[in-house]
């Protein structure tokens, strides 16, 4: 059974800087993509982050240059490192993982509350 636990969510003051984890357990192959989410209510979940096991990453415009998401291959780890953090980053993050076991599958985080506010 594919579990993918977060934590790191929190309520920061603008400018402030959050790192999220999100540690993947099971058995399985390989994770070819992990990634970070989010979502505020009434609207859809919005792609923030995507990194692959080679390392390729890729980013909504909104968050270039102040998000930096990594994983560590040997932990099942990915993070997101999160600076310059402003009030429309407000929202429910959800980890998300690509998952080779039997066959390949998406699965995700229960996520977690990241809320910037003064």
């Amino acid at each position: 059974q594919v579990q993918l636990v977060e934590s790191g969510g929190g309520s920061v003051q603008p400018g402030g800087s959050l790192r999220l984890s999100c540690v993947v357990s099971g058995s399985m192959f390989s994770i070819p993509t992990m990634a970070w989410y989010r979502q505020v209510p009434g609207r859809q979940r919005e792609l923030v982050a995507v990194i692959t096991s080679g390392g390729g990453t890729n980013y909504v415009d909104s968050v270039k240059g102040r998000f930096t998401i990594s994983r560590d291959n040997a932990k099942n780890t990915v993070y997101l490192q999160m600076n310059s953090l402003k009030p429309e980053d407000t929202a429910v993050y959800y980890c998300n993982a690509r998952i080779l076991a039997t066959r390949l599958e998406s699965y995700w985080g229960q996520g977690t509350q990241v809320t910037v506010s003064s």
